[in-house]
């Protein structure tokens, strides 16, 4: 009967972050499903709070990254660049459709999917709408691009940090496993992505304007967002955790940023979307409370079964049906059983990350790019991203996974 209530509540609490009923926010259902799971007595409350210390490294990750991405948002960064895009396209769409596709790509690889989700899909959406173009095309480059590139780096997606937790590899380990994947993926999902919209894309967009010039505040972001990436790098070589210095260099660019300007610095904290936290700690209670039911087990039986390919795509599956991060934590409980390495380990890691351009509900990128469009008065529907993701997706997905064992 234990089992049936934790699966059925993580079931209800899944479902509430992909339908939202109300219009109550993710991080509401994550939170009330993992509170009635300890109210029922189905997890101790230890093993919550244990559930929940597991997460520290994404906590700092995602805070860091969100107050560089609010810092670079409140500055004109991000408009900045997006504004660039636009000028150097010369008025064609095409031309613009590919330069918004590699401020993508450069933004995810060095702050993040969860930034170019946050961030740049406002920019661009001002961007096309001062140029008269058909948003839609544009926005779903924020979307795809957010997961299609998430593992260029470790620090490119927190998914990475929740399936290999303390043993990250070091950066230099991680490119000869994932560079030819990642510049496959990206590069299969700018060929469908692009095949797709080709009918908006024809003829060309009026936009005369000049771009902005950044403010000094806007330098000061550009430089430490900069620096910020620099030190990951670096810390990502040493093979450490990447949460505590990224929210310590946050910090302390936000301060070198804001200090000349009242009351700039608790505007840019108010700006963050601090849900995400409780939305990702109830996560990874739910997942406790699944793990504890033996799910673990399961996945990693299926694991042995399906093989690399079969794996990454079982994977992918499994997080556009509950989420890449509960999914990622899934795999990590899994490979405590036994451990894996080469190319079931790379397979996994790109199912957890790749796997998620399917549906809206597949990865916390997606979530906030969601979140992202509603401010801007924009809605896409599951079934309209489905029937995208459905077609861009598989192609990407096999040719990484195929990849990842040269």
């Amino acid at each position: 009967m234990s089992s049936f209530l934790v699966y059925a509540i993580a079931a209800a609490a899944i479902g509430g972050i992909f339908f939202r009923p109300r219009q109550w926010p993710e991080a509401v259902w994550a939170c009330a499903g993992a509170v009635l799971l300890i109210a029922l007595r189905l997890v101790s409350v230890g093993a919550a709070m244990a559930a929940i210390g597991e997460g520290r490294d994404v906590y700092l990750f995602l805070a860091g990254m969100m107050m560089l991405a609010e810092l670079a948002r409140r500055a004109g960064v991000f408009d900045w660049l997006a504004a660039i895009a636009a000028a150097h396209a010369r008025h064609s769409r095409a031309r613009l459709f590919l330069l918004v596709y590699v401020v993508g790509t450069v933004v995810t690889v060095l702050l993040s999917n969860d930034a170019t989700a946050v961030v740049l899909t406002p920019a661009v959406y001002a961007a096309v709408k001062r140029a008269r173009a058909t948003p839609l095309p544009y926005l779903l480059i924020c979307a795809f691009i957010a997961n299609a590139a998430s593992f260029v780096l470790p620090i490119s997606n927190p998914a990475n940090l929740v399936v290999y937790g303390a043993a990250l590899p070091p950066l230099l380990t991680w490119l000869r496993n994932f560079a030819l994947p990642s510049a496959l993926s990206i590069g299969a999902t700018f060929a469908i992505l692009r095949l797709l919209t080709a009918r908006e894309l024809r003829g060309s967009f009026e936009d005369d304007a000049p771009p902005p010039r950044l403010t000094r505040e806007g330098r000061r972001a550009a430089w430490g967002i900069g620096l910020a990436g620099v030190l990951l790098v670096g810390v990502s070589l040493a093979g450490r955790d990447l949460g505590p210095p990224i929210f310590a260099a946050a910090l302390m660019v936000a301060i070198c940023v804001t200090w000349r300007i009242r009351g700039e610095f608790l505007g840019t904290l108010r700006g963050i979307a601090w849900s995400v936290l409780p939305l990702v700690a109830g996560l990874f209670v739910l997942v406790a409370a699944l793990e504890a039911q033996g799910a673990a087990h399961l996945v990693r039986m299926a694991f042995d079964r399906a093989g690399p390919l079969g794996a990454s795509f079982g994977i992918a599956g499994l997080s556009n049906v509950m989420n890449n991060l509960p999914s990622g934590l899934l795999t990590r409980a899994a490979l405590r059983e036994a451990p894996v390495t080469g190319h079931l380990l790379a397979a996994l890691v790109i199912g957890v990350d790749l796997g998620p351009n399917l549906s809206v509900t597949g990865s916390l990128a997606t979530i906030l790019w969601l979140i992202a469009l509603r401010r801007e008065g924009e809605s896409v529907s599951a079934w309209g991203f489905l029937k995208y993701g459905m077609l861009v997706m598989p192609p990407a997905l096999q040719l990484a996974t195929l990849a990842a064992r040269v």
